[in-house]
């Protein structure tokens, strides 16, 4: 039991975070699913600026950031 209670204290900031502001990752799994479903599509292209394009069309709403650098 006190081994258990030693656990609980470690990661209780995480827990408490949790319950305070619940926000999972399956949002970001669809966006990376997307994205991954549009590179497959994408194939042999050579323009990145214009993958990027196509991402933000299929995304829209979600704030982007590209480094195209």
């Amino acid at each position: 039991m006190r081994r258990f209670i030693g656990r609980l204290r470690y990661f209780e900031y995480g827990i408490l975070n949790h319950c305070h502001y619940p926000i999972g990752a399956s949002r970001l799994e669809g966006v990376n699913n997307k994205i991954k479903v549009l590179k497959r599509k994408a194939y042999g292209f050579h323009d990145s600026e214009y993958f990027a394009l196509k991402v933000k069309q299929a995304l829209p709403g979600h704030q982007l950031t590209t480094n195209t650098e």
